[in-house]
């Protein structure tokens, strides 16, 4: 493969997967703010082509890596490309369905487990070689606050983000003793472009209800603000898991719809 060229040597390298949109493009565009080459990687040329853009004209240094993370080929192969790893961003993954346990689709459950536990488990064997030759070498897995809360219709996806926390769980176990971090973000609600829409596979105004009526869901760049903190800690730092939920959302299934006073808060 030939999407990624070396990167500036004084600069550490971030790799981002599922960084052609939403969350994964706005950690994309904050890590490069904050001074590292980053890399973004997933299957949509033109969309990772787009986020490159947008880093570049805002004077960061970016690259696209085409790459799937349900394909060992593809991983392996993407990974080679790259040289060098201080951070990996394990980001791709995502959500199909509401159906209740016994109305679901095992293909889309598999589907889900595929991108959300067996991608990230890929793609980190894959850098791991790479990060243990960084001193600022840090694992973020996006999760959810599905992986620690159940819900109504979301069982599948649920599963998949229980998995993928437990994945960074473990993988802190058996790091321990070495400088590589492992950190666990799970957000709460995050409007994005894409999420709902394709989980409600294509139906626009459902997923428009989703968000209907809450006042600030949290948006990509309010995950990408909390994934530089954790990065940018000082590397002997470790926050192990962040949970990161709108004021309006306590639990998953305790959401305010309505206007909330913010007494002209920011």
């Amino acid at each position: 493969m030939t999407d990624v060229t070396t990167p500036t040597q004084s600069r550490p390298l971030a790799l981002i997967t599922g960084g052609g949109t939403g969350i994964g493009a706005a950690i994309a565009r904050r890590l490069s703010q904050d001074g590292f080459d980053v890399v973004v990687s997933g299957r949509r040329r033109e969309k990772l082509d787009e986020v490159v853009a947008s880093v570049e004209g805002a004077g960061g240094s970016a690259r696209a890596l085409v790459m799937d993370v349900t394909d060992a080929d593809s991983v392996s192969e993407g990974v080679a490309t790259l040289g060098r790893c201080d951070v990996v961003v394990n980001n791709a993954g995502g959500a199909l369905g509401v159906t209740r346990v016994e109305d679901g689709d095992p293909a889309e459950w598999e589907r889900m487990y595929a991108t959300n536990v067996v991608g990230t488990m890929r793609v980190t064997q894959a850098v791991l070689p790479l990060l243990r030759r960084s001193a600022r070498a840090t694992i973020v897995d996006i999760s959810s606050i599905a992986g620690e809360r159940v819900y109504e219709g979301g069982a599948g996806y649920v599963a998949a983000k229980h998995g993928t926390s437990v994945v960074s769980e473990t993988l802190r176990l058996e790091l321990n003793g070495e400088n590589i971090r492992v950190v666990d973000i799970r957000p709460g609600m995050v409007r994005t472009e894409e999420f709902s829409l394709t989980r409600l596979h294509g139906d626009q105004a459902a997923a428009d209800k989703v968000y209907a009526d809450v006042d600030r869901p949290l948006v990509a760049d309010d995950v990408a603000e909390c994934v530089g903190f954790v990065v940018g800690l000082p590397q002997h730092v470790n926050i192990d898991t962040m949970v990161i939920k709108p004021v309006a959302q306590a639990a998953p299934h305790k959401l305010h719809r309505g206007p909330i006073d913010w007494k002209d808060a920011r």
